[in-house]
């Protein structure tokens, strides 16, 4: 029987673009309901085993509790360092792959899925979307993904048969800690990361998307609106910006448009490299988080190697046609 994890980010889902766009809000009594649904889907599947992080604002410990969940039911409290950043997730994803948990539950965005795998790059994932931009995680039921989580607790679905492997961007930056990202790495030519957010279209200098998605808000979708790359297709973009080549009216943001001009767009594969020199600031995922001195080299490579995805379609479709359901 495999542990499940729970990791529920209290911060996704409520930055400055609420205030500068038109973003939803994901309030922390939503996310506890979205972890009793799926808590409840799981168990009722076979799930025995659940470890939650206990995050700073007790979102998943408070929905456990209001389940009342019998003994037979394990629980494993995972510590962090409770302040409401991405340090809690990375911790929380160190100390479940140690357990270790059969498949993770993340409630976020982008952002929230990057840290996770900072934890913990070859996790399996099921990431349901709570966050500002949300190409990663996907929309569904939590009840419907809790009851996938508790039939590969059981064994009922091997994870070969119901996961794919994502794309990474790993990232190298002269003298300094490596970094990735999961969709984008965007060089900007702000002087401060400040609110984090990427609002401004004037400051974009080079973007490396793993994919990019004509159906998403943010950078990802900058160059899905001109030349589209899948998940599925083992390719990414690298797009300079500026004057020369083609202007879009594209969302930046959810809800709010902005125009951006593109001197050029190049598909890249796994065998070449992208690198850069600063200065600039570099957003990962959405988010401004390095700063690249002046003269530092930035070197960026796509590959094939992130976390492990669970197909929630394929999944129950799966378990119906072995008639798991059928009592």
């Amino acid at each position: 029987m495999l542990t499940i994890g729970v990791v529920a980010n209290p911060s996704s889902g409520k930055d400055i673009r609420r205030l500068a766009g038109k973003a939803s809000v994901f309030d922390n009594r939503e996310k506890q309901a979205i972890v009793r649904r799926a808590v409840t889907g799981a168990i009722n599947a076979g799930a025995q085993s659940i470890a939650f992080m206990d995050d700073s604002h007790s979102i998943a410990s408070c929905a456990l509790a209001e389940l009342n969940l019998k003994s037979a039911t394990k629980l494993h409290d995972i510590a962090c360092p409770k302040s409401a950043t991405a340090l809690d997730t990375i911790a929380a994803a160190q100390q479940m792959k140690q357990l270790p948990c059969g498949a993770v539950l993340v409630l976020g965005g982008d952002g929230t899925n990057r840290a996770f795998v900072k934890g913990w790059r070859d996790a399996t994932l099921l990431s349901l979307s709570t966050g500002t931009n949300n190409v990663f995680p996907v929309i569904c039921e939590a009840t419907v993904a809790g009851t996938v989580l508790g039939l590969l607790a059981r064994g009922a679905l091997l994870p070969e048969e119901v996961t794919w492997q994502t794309k990474i961007i790993d990232i190298r930056i002269e003298n300094e800690k490596d970094d990735l990202a999961l969709i984008d790495a965007v060089f900007t030519s702000d002087s401060f990361i400040g609110s984090r957010a990427l609002l401004d279209a004037d400051v974009l200098i080079q973007a490396v998307l793993s994919r990019a998605d004509p159906v998403a808000v943010g950078m990802t979708s900058l160059g899905g609106l001109i030349e589209p790359v899948s998940e599925a297709e083992d390719a990414g973009l690298n797009m300079v910006f500026g004057p020369g080549g083609y202007k879009i009216s594209a969302p930046i943001a959810p809800g709010l448009f902005t125009s951006v001009a593109v001197k050029s767009i190049q598909k890249i594969d796994y065998s070449s490299s992208v690198e850069f020199t600063g200065p600039a600031i570099l957003a990962l995922d959405g988010e401004r988080e390095r700063v690249i001195e002046t003269g530092q080299k930035v070197e960026l490579m796509l590959s094939r190697t992130g976390p492990k995805i669970v197909d929630i379609n394929k999944a129950m479709y799966l378990a119906a046609e072995r008639g798991l359901f059928i009592q």
